[in-house]
């Protein structure tokens, strides 16, 4: 098992859930994967989704997309993630995974980007814009290389489509746990029935994101679902940080901290 794989594993031994924080390379600085990976472990990451900027993301909302612009602008380039991350792969053992578009992989070479990928010490890959019929050859890349692929289901995906999304996917499959684009919520999601069909049709763990922001959502997704993904949430408060003269680190790490306490929520955790 590679260290996703491992990720899940564990914490289904221990009875909790998963948490996937996302970082954006390059925003609120250049060190950013650096500096906040390993504090995001501490506060109980077991799996980081490390996005790779890009100029048309599909289903991001406001905070990411903004977050996305600023370390475009700044110079962030898919080599300079790949060249942080080999920087930060020896002082953390959880599981590294690239969200990417497959524009930027096929702009590079299938082969030649999930190559690079691996021996900067990425551990699987999102392809959140990678249509089913249009991934053969990206699964078979990743596979071939002892990485996960991860692929979306977005809460529209027809019941037979969805499955079959699921049974491509390794390491984890990404569940929208809402319509639309990225972004805060204030209600947590009801992903119970969506989790249940999914599990008929595979065993991979199942991962649920989108408009998770608190310690309740959190708990309530991995009550049903394996882990939860947290991106919008974490990045604007790593940018207020920044933007207020902060330790944005530390204002990353404490609110992980505290997403993590929602964890024990997990389905089959012991119960007092």
């Amino acid at each position: 098992m590679n260290r996703v794989e491992q990720a899940f594993a564990g914490a289904k031994e221990r009875g909790v859930g998963v948490l996937i924080p996302y970082v954006c390379p390059g925003d609120p600085a250049a060190d950013t994967v650096e500096r906040l990976v390993p504090a995001l472990e501490r506060a109980g990451a077991g799996v980081i989704e490390i996005g790779v900027p890009y100029s048309d993301p599909i289903a991001d909302g406001p905070v990411i997309a903004a977050a996305m612009h600023r370390a475009l602008m700044a110079g962030t380039t898919p080599e300079g993630v790949f060249e942080q991350v080999a920087r930060v792969r020896g002082q953390v053992s959880c599981g590294l995974v690239a969200m990417v578009s497959v524009s930027l992989v096929h702009a590079a070479g299938i082969e030649a980007f999930i190559g690079r990928a691996k021996d900067a010490g990425f551990d699987g890959f999102i392809f959140s814009d990678a249509p089913l019929e249009e991934s053969g050859e990206l699964t078979a890349a990743a596979a071939d290389a002892g990485l996960t692929c991860t692929l979306l289901v977005s809460p529209t995906t027809p019941k037979d489509r969805a499955e079959r999304i699921a049974r491509a996917c390794t390491g984890f499959v990404y569940m929208l746990a809402r319509s639309g684009i990225t972004g805060e919520r204030s209600d947590a999601p009801d992903v119970a029935d969506r989790v249940r069909a999914l599990r008929s049709a595979t065993d991979t763990p199942i991962a649920c994101g989108f408009g998770i922001s608190s310690a309740d959502h959190v708990r309530a997704v991995v009550n049903e679902a394996d882990g939860a993904i947290v991106g919008s949430a974490l990045v604007r408060r790593l940018s207020e940080a920044s933007f207020r003269g902060e330790d944005y680190v530390r204002a990353g790490e404490a609110f992980t901290a505290e997403l993590a306490t929602g964890l024990s929520g997990h389905r089959d955790a012991p119960h007092a």
